[in-house]
């Protein structure tokens, strides 16, 4: 379930949404801390969490935090947590439940911010509050919903979430109310959004996704071993590439 197995073009097919907001996540990094494009730094300026601003009317700074990341590693672990549980939930719920438990998560998670201390003038960013709220989902599985999850995974998620509010407390700098918030917010969506929810499966992907080439293409019984071993050898290759040109990049801008 969190193990991926996929190649990096199947990943792409199965899970678009979490693609996408991988990329939105460290597109947006590159623009604002590597190349320091004018209008991302105005994306920053104009969408950055600050509750006294949202105290005056802004009130897309309770959204527009979720995309932003104060660092390189800060984008990628916020990224990294996405490709590990997200493919999981995204075929669980679909994409339309998947990204709406995604979005109301981090926007829960500025309002607890917000609502705390609506004067602050500090700001604040990072899918964090997002991320939890996909935990918050995973942890109702694991005490209501067993048979959508095995028991090693739920020994998995009930591992990452108590390190998840350990670091949450213990480190510095820390936006702890997002974190708790959208924790909640998932939680609490939860048992609608799962009222018909399967178990993940990677086959389900690959065999509805081959079905959808045989009814548009004719049917071929070698088709998916033809594409399986085309893809399979460069997936890897790829996903480290991105990785060591990123962490190269980040090297450079500490150094300039």
């Amino acid at each position: 379930m969190f193990v991926r197995t996929e190649s990096f073009k199947e990943f792409l097919k199965f899970y678009p949404i979490v693609s996408g907001l991988v990329l939105i996540n460290l597109l947006l990094w590159l623009f604002i801390s590597v190349f320091q494009f004018n209008f991302a730094l105005d994306l920053l300026r104009a969408g950055v969490g600050n509750n006294y601003l949202v105290s005056q009317g802004e009130y897309w700074r309770l959204v527009t935090p979720i995309f932003f990341h104060g660092g390189f590693s800060h984008a990628l672990f916020n990224s990294f947590s996405l490709v590990l549980f997200g493919p999981a939930l995204e075929q669980m719920l679909g994409k339309v439940k998947f990204i709406t438990v995604y979005l109301i998560a981090g926007i829960a998670g500025n309002m607890g911010t917000y609502i705390v201390a609506p004067d602050a003038f500090y700001q604040h960013l990072g899918a964090s509050g997002a991320i939890f709220g996909i935990f918050g989902v995973y942890l109702f599985m694991v005490l209501f919903r067993k048979h959508l999850i095995g028991s090693a995974n739920s020994q998995i998620i009930t591992i990452i979430f108590v390190l998840g509010l350990f670091m949450t407390f213990a480190r510095p700098n820390i936006n702890v109310l997002a974190h708790v918030f959208g924790l909640i917010g998932g939680f609490a969506l939860a048992p609608p959004l799962l009222k018909n929810a399967r178990p993940f499966s990677v086959w389900q992907n690959r065999a509805k996704h081959e079905n959808i080439s045989r009814s548009s293409a004719g049917f071929d019984p070698n088709r998916w071993k033809k594409r399986s071993s085309k893809g399979k050898g460069y997936g890897k290759y790829i996903i480290w590439g991105v990785i060591i040109f990123l962490v190269a990049l980040a090297l450079v801008n500490n150094f300039l």
